[in-house]
């Protein structure tokens, strides 16, 4: 993936990753389009910079996508990258029967969103130079927080899905896995100013530097996300485990 020259697409483009990712891609060099739920949230993200772009989308429904997909490419008809950044993370208690709203949402934002999207611009993005999808998972893909049981389920579906996707599309689109640790951004209650969290700008830094290498590697792989990305394969797994949810737990108590 080329880091410049691009007309970028960025879901959840109005704080935390996102926004970051938008305004760092277009200091780079790049047209970006935010989107996400929030009209004032993406206007203050583009606010002050010329070729960046805000449109609302909701990706909980699929009629709300294909209308978006429309509406996209035909205000922007060069887009070529696509990164599926959108999702929710909630608290989730297994141990007694629920109401599993969260549950249902969380995988309608984080798995059919990216989903819908992907196939609502696939044969456009196919017929573009320098094409590009950048699917953002997480470090619990690979080790789960037992408190985001359903959270942790979708990014595992998103990085399955990424894997096919990477070859079926091979030669055509370039598909990528980013893959971030625990982040200060406002995913959950609190987890702006957490501590041990790695700070955003860090965590952006780290990324922008892994996007530039040529080639992009299928995986963007920021050092602190290797202990979970690699536990299971360094034979770790069970401990790896009781580490992060000790360690999870503690952050959160302060």
């Amino acid at each position: 993936m080329k880091t410049s020259g691009n007309t970028i697409l960025i879901t959840g483009g109005g704080s935390g990753i996102g926004a970051a990712l938008a305004q760092r891609f277009h200091a780079a060099g790049n047209r970006v389009i935010v989107a996400g739920r929030r009209q004032d949230a993406l206007d203050a993200v583009v606010a002050g910079r010329e070729g960046m772009f805000a449109m609302t989308l909701d990706v909980e429904s699929a009629e709300g996508v294909e209308d978006f997909a429309r509406r996209v490419m035909q205000a922007h008809p060069e887009l070529n990258v696509l990164i599926n950044n959108a999702g929710i993370m909630r608290f989730e208690d297994l141990a007694a029967r629920r109401d599993l709203a969260d549950a249902e949402a969380t995988i309608t934002t984080n798995l059919l969103g990216p989903i819908r999207l992907s196939n609502a611009l696939i044969d456009h993005l196919a017929a573009q130079a320098d094409a590009a999808i950048v699917n953002v998972t997480s470090g619990l893909a690979y080790v789960p927080l037992v408190d985001t049981p359903t959270y942790n389920a979708t990014k595992a579906a998103i990085h399955s899905y990424t894997v096919s996707l990477r070859e079926a599309l091979k030669g055509k689109v370039d598909v990528i896995e980013l893959v971030p640790p625990a982040v200060q951004t406002g995913l959950t209650p609190g987890q702006e100013n957490r501590s041990g969290y790695m700070p955003l700008d860090d965590f952006i830094d780290e990324v922008m530097a892994l996007f530039g290498q040529s080639p992009t590697p299928g995986e963007i792989l920021v050092e602190r996300v290797k202990f979970l990305r690699d536990a299971e394969g360094e034979r770790r797994f069970d401990a790896t485990l009781a580490q992060l949810n000790d360690f999870a737990r503690k952050a959160r108590e302060g």
